[in-house]
């Protein structure tokens, strides 16, 4: 028995190796995955191209506009001397904010009156235009605040600082907000889902193709042989990808890892049975490589979207949410950030890992139930 299983396991791992596409497939697309995302994914909204509008041009409007250049968030790029040219610059792109500073700003603002600031920002990008006006906002408040500070030490002799409510945030686990952070570590998942399920979507279907499934069955190996052979060599390619891409991300990118290695080394083997099966599944109901191919695809690009790795799953519609339960990358997208960014361990994410053991058992066994249909 084990003779065959590692006549079995030697002849899958010939047959991929010996391939150059697959050798590519394994070696080389998970770094430049990582460097992609690494560089090209990110969400950070620093140096906004900004124009500036100034109706005043008075002291406080030139220092409100210094502040916000000295923010490192808003870049001056064009100072102009009519409305009309704002609608311009922000139709051509060539500016993603606008700030208009209105005639009598200084003159209400010593006066003790409300000062209304007009700040324009290009919608057409909602979640960036939200951050822009975040930033905005935070800016103005602290520039009203210090306003309002000077004006009470003219007035009293004394300042309103020390009675007050100083607010002092702190991000955890990720104390520069950076993104990369943390999409870096959902590559890992989306390597391991999207390499193992296209292997293994392509590996029964390839012997029918090529008329070896016959000769394989009238052989003694036994049919778990059979599938354990086809599966442990693409586990072991996931596990390849989960190396190169964890070694990028930390020694590269610098992404802290400050959980458990061997947590995820576990964790890994879970979502696994989870690809693998699903992999099986399709390759015992495609009848060519490309039908196995363009099926697989159809499974990732979805599971892509409703995992939560780039858009919130609370966001979704309440159906969504349920089907989402059926995505074994949900599950695995919590526990690599949480054992990277977070450094949590196995009495926090028991859940997921749970999850993921039920969803692959599941699913293994009905894809194996299908194969024996399959070549029966």
């Amino acid at each position: 028995m084990f003779d065959r299983l590692k006549t079995m396991l030697i002849k899958e791992a010939i047959q991929i190796l010996r391939d150059p596409k697959m050798r590519f497939i394994i070696l080389v697309i998970p770094a430049i995955q990582i460097t992609l995302f690494g560089y090209a994914v990110n969400t950070d909204v620093k140096h906004i191209a900004t124009a500036v509008y100034d109706l005043d041009n008075s002291a406080l409007s030139r220092d409100l506009v210094a502040r916000l250049e000295r923010s490192g968030y808003f870049d001056i790029v064009q100072r102009v001397q009519r409305g009309d040219e704002l609608r311009d610059l922000l139709d051509r792109g060539k500016v993603r904010a606008a700030v208009q500073i209105n005639r009598g700003f200084e003159e209400n603002i010593r006066a003790g009156r409300t000062a209304t600031l007009p700040i324009i920002v290009d919608g057409t990008d909602p979640s960036t235009a939200r951050i822009v006006v975040s930033y905005s906002v935070t800016i103005a408040e602290r520039f009203s605040d210090q306003i309002l500070t000077d004006y009470s030490l003219r007035k009293s002799g004394r300042t309103t600082g020390g009675n007050g409510i100083e607010l002092e945030s702190r991000a955890w686990f990720n104390a520069n907000l950076e993104s990369r952070n943390y999409y870096v570590p959902g590559v890992i998942a989306s390597m391991v889902l999207i390499t193992t399920m296209m292997l293994s979507s392509m590996a029964v279907v390839r012997e029918k193709e090529i008329g070896t499934m016959e000769q394989i069955i009238v052989t003694p190996i036994q049919r778990w042989e059979f599938i354990v052979g086809k599966l442990v060599p693409f586990a072991i390619v996931g596990y390849i990808n989960v190396t190169i891409v964890t070694c990028i991300a930390l020694f590269w990118f610098k992404i802290p890892l400050r959980g458990s290695i061997l947590l995820l080394i576990g964790s890994t083997a879970l979502f696994l049975m989870s690809t693998l099966g699903f992999g099986l599944l399709i390759s015992t109901i495609s009848r060519t490589q490309q039908q196995a191919m363009m099926s697989s695809f159809m499974f990732t690009f979805p599971a892509m979207l409703l995992s939560g790795f780039a858009f919130p799953i609370e966001n979704m519609p309440t159906s969504i949410q349920y089907a989402t339960y059926l995505n074994p990358l949900r599950y695995y997208l919590v526990i690599v950030r949480g054992i990277f960014l977070k450094g949590i361990g196995l009495g926090i994410l028991w859940p997921q890992l749970a999850a993921l053991a039920l969803l692959g058992s599941v699913v293994l066994l009905f894809a194996v139930g299908r194969f024996k249909k399959s070549v029966g």
